[in-house]
């Protein structure tokens, strides 16, 4: 039997680099893209055992393509590894599809570990987070709350361009639709969240962590 198949998605390359050292012994790391689309594009291509994915990646947020994968390709096992160790964004994170979470500042001690666990069908939480993600979270489920609740999945998709200060004709172009089209999804998107300047666009998208705020 051959190593399992893994597919690394991670807009920091020096990071990717990283994880080629790391896991290239045991595992096949069949390739390693920088966003969303590219992703979804390779994965589909490639179809790997297991994807691990940031959660923060420009063009199409990690969570947007892990619900994606979900459909597409439901045979692989999808492992978050991120910066970000809100236990309500790892709660979204499973509800989108994610079976392990892991952060990127202890991935040198438990990311190996994680993904034997996830490929063998169990659940991997990073340690940090296990206590407070055992308990009951109160008030409606994180997953939905937000832009996931208000937001169809082409909407997000083109508020996250926009945040990322694509213009409706960049935008048009990399989503294959009119430009009148992109004009009329950010009309609608600032219709349903009550926005009304880019400024105000943009503080939504990096507070539900569809773009990072550095």
């Amino acid at each position: 039997m051959g190593k399992p198949r893994v597919l690394l998605a991670d807009d920091h390359l020096i990071l990717l680099e990283g994880l080629r050292s790391l896991l290239g012994v045991e595992f096949e790391i069949v390739g390693a893209v920088q966003d969303g689309r590219a992703l979804l594009e390779a994965a589909e291509r490639l179809r790997p055992d297991l994807i691990i994915l940031d959660l923060s990646m420009p063009v199409l947020g990690g969570l947007e393509a892990a619900r994606r994968l979900r459909v597409s390709n439901p045979e692989a096992k999808l492992l978050a590894l991120t910066m970000h160790s809100d236990v309500t964004f790892a709660r979204q994170a499973f509800d989108a599809g994610v079976s392990g979470y892991v952060l990127k500042q202890s991935a040198a001690r438990e990311l190996t570990a994680a993904i034997h666990q996830v490929l063998n069908g169990a659940r991997y939480i990073a340690e940090p987070l296990r206590e407070a993600f055992s308990k009951r979270p109160r008030g409606p489920r994180a997953g939905r709350q937000g832009v996931e609740h208000e937001l169809s999945p082409r909407q997000r998709e083109v508020l996250q361009l926009m945040a990322e200060g694509h213009s409706a004709k960049d935008i048009a172009f990399r989503l294959g639709i009119s430009v009148k089209t992109a004009e009329y999804h950010r009309y609608q998107i600032m219709e349903k969240l009550g926005i009304h300047t880019t400024a105000e666009l943009t503080r939504y998208a990096i507070r539900h962590r569809m773009i990072s705020a550095d």
